[in-house]
């Protein structure tokens, strides 16, 4: 389809084409509007904008010990996955799609989650995310995750790099360093405890906590350096996970669910960014969900 203007023939793809240009730039106006904004918002002799503070992290932390009995209780449950806690057809459809190669997803809202995910001073984003690996074993998941040596290979480019740095039997100390794209390149040094828990022979579940997050400024670069925790952009000040997994139906379910904690949007800017924002805990999750099944399906293959 062509269509006519100003006496001049554009087409489609031309048009497309300037649409996207015009889209680019202003969406790199408002990135800067947004940075002059925050930067206007510091309080004289308080805190930065995105500092951390103490109570965004008593909140954060009534949140995750909710979350945490939570997922306490629903492990000696016979039904073991969120999509166990469906109506009856919506059931038997996610499986359904899980089985065809497909993750579910869904947002966890702080009223279901027992706690309140409206906290001063920061945001709370909640996802938990499925998916089926047919043909595995529970102990062909479990050793692909507890191969962090390898977990920049597994879940390249998120995992830039990744070293064990203890290991005291089911318990990992483990370095993550993340490398996150959208708009804008984060890069964070992370710290993380793993414990692992094998609940029965075709059950498991692992509980992780990142101790610390450090935003890398100016990463790969020789005036490469970390941020003080919790003085930094905000991207992320807290990350907790919990895995579990179950071997039936001729495989592995694996869901997972990661609570984070990022700084909040002034109200100004609210209606634009948070969207934004809200939107890479999910498509991280589901990174990491579909990576866990093409890793654990690869290495079968080798």
């Amino acid at each position: 389809m062509e269509i006519r203007r100003s006496g001049r023939r554009c087409s489609d793809a031309k048009r497309g084409q300037v649409h996207e240009l015009a889209g680019r730039r202003l969406l790199r106006w408002l990135i800067v509007l947004m940075a002059a904004l925050l930067g206007a918002s510091r309080p004289a002799g308080g805190y930065p904008a995105s500092s951390l503070q103490p109570a965004t992290i008593r909140a954060f932390e009534n949140y995750v010990a909710a979350a945490e009995a939570r997922f306490g209780k629903s492990l000696a449950q016979a039904d073991f996955f969120w999509v166990d806690d469906l109506a009856k057809q919506k059931k038997e459809e996610a499986y359904e799609r899980l089985k065809g190669g497909k993750v579910e997803l869904r947002h966890v809202s702080g009223e279901e989650a027992g706690g309140n995910s409206a906290i001063p001073g920061g945001m709370i984003h909640d996802w938990q995310g499925m998916t089926f690996i047919p043909g595995a074993k529970l102990d062909e998941v479990l050793r692909l995750l507890q191969d962090y040596d390898h977990h920049a290979t597994y879940y390249a480019p998120d995992v830039e790099r990744a070293k064990i740095e203890t290991h005291d039997g089911d318990h990992f100390r483990v370095f993550m360093r993340f490398r996150r794209k959208k708009i804008v390149t984060v890069v964070l040094n992370t710290e993380q405890e793993i414990t692992y828990y094998r609940d029965s022979p075709t059950r498991a579940h692992s509980r992780s906590s990142a101790i610390r997050i450090a935003e890398v400024e100016n990463a790969g670069t020789p005036e490469e350096r970390e941020k003080t925790p919790g003085n930094d952009s905000g991207y992320m000040w807290r990350l907790e996970t919990w895995w579990r997994m179950e071997e039936r139906d001729g495989g592995v379910y694996v869901q997972n669910e990661a609570v984070s904690l990022t700084r909040d949007i002034p109200a100004v800017l609210a209606w634009m960014i948070e969207p934004f924002l809200t939107s890479i805990p999910e498509e991280s999750l589901e990174f990491t969900l579909e990576a866990t099944r093409r890793g654990v399906l690869g290495r079968k293959g080798r």
